[in-house]
This record gives C-alpha cells, structure tokens and sequence, in this order.
C-alpha cells in the first residue's frame, strides 16, 4: 500500500536513489497504490551527474511493496521494501533506465510492462 509521502527505493540505473511519492494516479482519485500502479513522484536523493536530478517530477511503476500482496490464485507475496522503476511518461510504458535491479513481481508483467519485465534479473 503506497499512498502520498511514502518513499520508496528506485530499482534502475536513472540515478535517482529514493523517492517520494506525490500523487497516486488512476480514476476517482484512488488513496492507496499497489504493484503495477503508476504514481506521481518527486526525487529527494540522486548520485552526482544523473539522468534524473534530484527536484525532478517524475512518473514511477511500482514494482515492489513491503504489504503482502494477495494473488488471483489465492496465494500471497511480499517484499522487503518498497520500490519503484521510473517510466517514460505517463501513458508510456517504457523505463527511463536501461537495467533493472531486485526481482520484480509477476503482476507487473501482465499490467503491460513488457521491457521492464525483461531487464529484472527475476520475476517473482
């Protein structure tokens, strides 16, 4: 469960270290964000010469939570900690970043993320 102010780690190489989440995007203004949801984030900690300054607004996928997630078949998974992948845009589905760190959860591959999927050295 990701809603506004929560931070959560980046998983690609953009450089962006942690980040806040300012808005939870989707229709009727939903609180809580679950894996495979796009936020609204703001960059609070980059490494020197990044592809995304520290400051920087910035669309994010969720590919990590630390709540459990309940699955179609019933079972559940959990993380250690929360993390994000900083997409494109909005609409796009496509990472900013060429390498993906941590394995990933399966629902974010059926959600349509293809290329992320692929760059995670394992999906769960």
């Amino acid at each position: 469960m990701i809603q506004q102010e929560t931070r959560l780690k980046v998983a690609d190489n953009t450089g962006a270290k942690v980040v806040e989440c300012i808005k939870v995007l989707g229709s009727g203004s939903p609180r809580y964000a679950h894996i495979g949801d796009i936020i609204t984030v703001a960059v609070k900690e980059s490494v020197p010469y990044a592809q995304v300054k520290k400051g920087t607004v910035e669309h994010a996928v969720i590919v990590r939570q630390r709540k459990e997630y309940r699955r179609h078949d019933g079972s559940y998974i959990r993380f250690d900690d929360n993390a994000c992948v900083i997409v494109q845009a909005k609409d796009s589905k496509e990472p900013k970043g060429t390498r993906v760190f941590g394995p990933i959860a399966r629902e974010v591959k059926d959600m349509g993320f293809d290329r992320i999927a692929s760059l995670a050295p394992e999906v769960l």
